[in-house]
């Protein structure tokens, strides 16, 4: 059998590690690429429409934090159930392996319930008191509760996608996203320039694309070209502590991000004066941008983790230190050309959102400082996909809520008061940047790569 077929078959024991996380991690960057069209191609369209483009785009950045949520939960179940999956399969375990796969569906069908009931009834409140207001609060009511209409296809999507790619299957993947983002942009330009229907029409895009990707996710773990098979609706209250204690870790970094920008929004209203209107359009054109370049990275990152974890459960420690030296080095190499690109092009990046000059020329310094040590990311991502993926959930966790919760929410509400003014919000989130990911990855190398056993096939001290 070949390394290829070795590798397609979820065996990642074999083999060159480039090779191996580069045929998995493509894939899944361009699925990743694409999966952030669902809702950055609805700004740029939102940010075009005639004479309302502004407000309707600040308005969906207010409603940014409550969509983060909602991903949490498929962040989950994704990233706490595919790493234990893995691990199975690495043990040779797959009677444990398919326990997990359905439990987690099934968590997600849970809470995909309770999230459409509670975000629906209460959408007008929640986004009033994130810092929406009477020009900006119509547009984010309007296009939140038509997406959380779609929340079950939302997270069954992005909750087990992470499944499909840690069995080896990527171009399955990479399909999932790519037929739903398509046809999302086809229905983007349908309904708000043919049919004139706005953030609502926006709206029910995102919600038809993610109902066909959903449906694509169904069809594949049900048939029979999967490793393992959905075959019923089953919680396996073993299984289920295990996936959510690691799972922490994703839905943390999705909820301290909901919780992060909250507060940037309101602390934009407040310091932003007569054009804070503005600077909360400058921020989610800036965020829109953020997930878009963060996403081909994110695949080799996504990629890295099951090779990480099989390796790990298969006792195959010099492969696992190979992958987190391969991991983090991407990325370092992807950020600073990122980097590049950001500031030698501000201009025309933020004119893909709006045609809108004032807040053109609002976002470019804004643009500079957010992103003057995005580089640094390459080691917070680093760490935190090798806490992931080596079932290190209260390190995981602790990093996930560092960066967000304990740095960028003080000192967004400090730094405007300590004579940084408005501008101190973007401080505050390049200083984030760099004492965040220092500390992760300091942590990561003493506390995890120095301890991995010096033999392969050791038992762990880990």
């Amino acid at each position: 059998m070949t390394t290829q077929n070795q590798t397609k078959k979820g065996d990642f024991s074999q083999g060159s590690i480039p090779k191996t996380v580069l045929r998995m991690g493509i894939p899944i960057a361009m699925a990743e690429i694409v999966h952030v069209l669902y809702n950055v191609v609805d700004r740029i369209f939102i940010g075009h429409i005639p004479g309302v483009g502004t407000a309707a785009l600040s308005g969906v950045g207010i409603a940014f934090p409550l969509i983060s949520l909602v991903t949490a939960f498929a962040n989950l179940c994704g990233t706490g159930g595919n790493p234990l999956c893995s691990m199975a399969r690495g043990q040779g375990n797959n009677e444990r392996a398919q326990r997990i796969l359905e439990t987690a569906f099934t968590m997600l069908l849970g809470f995909s319930a309770v999230l459409t009931v509670v975000l629906f009834l209460f959408a007008r409140p929640f986004l009033a008191a994130m810092g929406g207001d009477a020009e900006t609060l119509p547009y984010a009511v309007n296009y939140f509760r038509i997406y959380v209409a779609g929340t079950v296809f939302v997270l069954i999507s992005l909750g087990m996608n992470p499944f499909i790619n840690g069995m080896g299957f990527p171009k399955i993947g990479m399909g999932t996203v790519l037929i739903g983002a398509v046809l999302n942009i086809a229905l983007d330009a349908l309904l708000l320039f043919v049919f004139h229907m706005g953030v609502e029409g926006a709206a029910i895009a995102t919600v038809i694309s993610q109902f066909v990707s959903a449906v694509w996710v169904i069809r594949f773990l049900t048939g029979k070209k999967t490793l393992l098979r959905i075959s019923r609706i089953h919680l396996d209250m073993e299984e289920v502590p295990r996936i959510l204690k690691l799972g922490a870790t994703g839905f943390m970094f999705k909820f301290s991000n909901s919780v992060a920008q909250t507060v940037v929004n309101l602390t934009l209203k407040t310091f932003g004066g007569a054009a804070s209107t503005l600077y909360i359009g400058a921020f989610s054109i800036i965020n829109s941008m953020r997930e878009v370049i963060s996403q081909p990275i994110s695949g080799i990152n996504g990629a890295s983790v099951p090779v990480m974890s099989f390796n790990y459960g298969a006792r195959n420690y010099d492969r696992v230190r190979k992958t987190i030296r391969f991991m983090i080095a991407a990325a370092l190499i992807y950020n600073i050309a990122a980097w590049l690109v950001v500031f030698t092009h501000p201009e025309q990046l933020i004119r893909l959102f709006t045609a809108d000059d004032v807040l053109v020329k609002t976002a470019i310094p804004c643009l500079h400082i957010y992103y003057a040590a995005y580089f640094m990311m390459s080691f917070q991502t680093g760490g935190q996909n090798t806490f992931v993926a080596l079932n290190k959930p209260k390190y995981a966790v602790f990093f996930s809520m560092l960066r967000k919760l304990f740095l960028i929410v003080p000192l967004t509400i400090a730094l405007p008061r300590l004579g940084f003014g408005v501008m101190g919000v973007f401080y505050a989130e390049m200083a984030s940047q760099i004492i965040g990911a220092s500390l992760c990855s300091i942590t990561m190398y003493f506390r995890i790569y120095r301890r991995l056993p010096k033999e392969n096939g050791q038992p762990s001290t880990l």
